[in-house]
């Protein structure tokens, strides 16, 4: 009986040295009732009910989400990139480098200008893609310029190459424009490139519209990394909403009128008038006909009075 009763309570969380002085005190033919009355007097509690009265010192964080802790940070690239709010770059390595080479050298140094460029504005992903074969000497036919700037990108987790291998003294390379636009499509990011893929916007309707909207050209003017201020258009976003997930729409600027009380363009005008806030603005026109229907309106009425018997 003592040990049936000692396994009840010890599966209810008590511990086993507060049942024994319990049961010593009240005897062993004690009820299980007053058993656990005595218990509760005592202020022995479950060791369940003990872990949750002890406050957690460890707090769980979805994966991938930004904490405002101040001991919390984002770790590794798909954590830092989902906290950014800047969009994923995809740089098509092969294209910029040949454009800073004046397409005759795969100029490597145009490559670093590029991920500066993108590191200075605050970007965390940062991808370029480069064919395996650009690892290889430089010939004659396909010179490289700062060979060892690829080395050291690709320590730095930005460079990735495209794979490619030689069947029968043959070489075989793998699409790398494919690899850029499914990484950026997939990262929901922006293609640094000056190539329009239109071969893979016909493989692909969804990447179609994505080339579309996510294609940031660029120039190099004197060894600097320029892309448009508009690179959708005149009437497209600005880059820096280009480049963001979240775009900034910008405050509406109203214009002060020249002409000031003096103006005489009523509603039609453009400029910003402050002391017609709360004004019903009228035209000049509709103006002088309201003031003069009103005189009217009452000579009308004094008429219609001396008339009347």
């Amino acid at each position: 009986v003592h040990q049936s009763k000692m396994d009840f309570f010890c599966k209810l969380g008590y511990g086993k040295q507060d049942i024994r002085k319990v049961l010593e005190n009240l005897g062993q033919e004690a009820l299980e009732d007053d058993v656990l009355k005595e218990l509760i007097r005592m202020g022995s509690k479950p060791q369940a009910l003990e872990n949750q009265a002890q406050p957690s010192q460890l707090k769980l964080v979805a994966r991938g989400s930004c904490s405002t802790a101040p001991g919390l940070k984002c770790l590794g690239e798909d954590e830092s990139d989902s906290c950014s709010s800047l969009r994923p770059i995809v740089i098509d390595g092969s294209n910029v480098a040949m454009s800073h080479g004046n397409k005759e050298v795969f100029s490597c140094w145009g490559i670093q200008l590029a991920v500066d460029w993108f590191r200075e504005r605050g970007h965390t992903y940062i991808k370029v893609f480069v064919p395996l074969w650009r690892k290889e000497p430089p010939r004659q036919d396909s010179p490289i310029a700062d060979q060892h700037i690829l080395e050291e990108l690709e320590k730095q987790s930005i460079l990735v190459y495209t794979p490619s291998r030689k069947v029968k003294g043959r070489r075989v390379v793998c699409y790398d424009d494919r690899y850029i636009v499914k990484v950026a499509y997939e990262k929901d990011g922006v293609i640094v490139s000056n190539d329009h893929y239109r071969d893979l916007q016909n493989e692909n309707p969804e990447w179609k519209w994505f080339i579309e909207q996510r294609l940031l050209m660029y120039s190099f003017v004197s060894n600097r990394f320029m892309p448009p201020d508009d690179p959708l258009g005149r009437h497209g976003p600005t880059l820096s909403n280009f480049l963001s997930k979240k775009p900034v729409l910008p405050e509406k600027k109203w214009q002060l009128c020249p002409y000031g009380k003096k103006c005489t363009y009523g509603n039609k005008c453009k400029f910003y008038h402050p002391e017609r806030q709360h004004q019903a603005q009228l035209s000049v026109a509709d103006e002088l006909r309201a003031k003069t229907k009103v005189p009217l309106a009452l000579g009308r009425q004094e008429e219609r009075c001396q008339c009347s018997p």
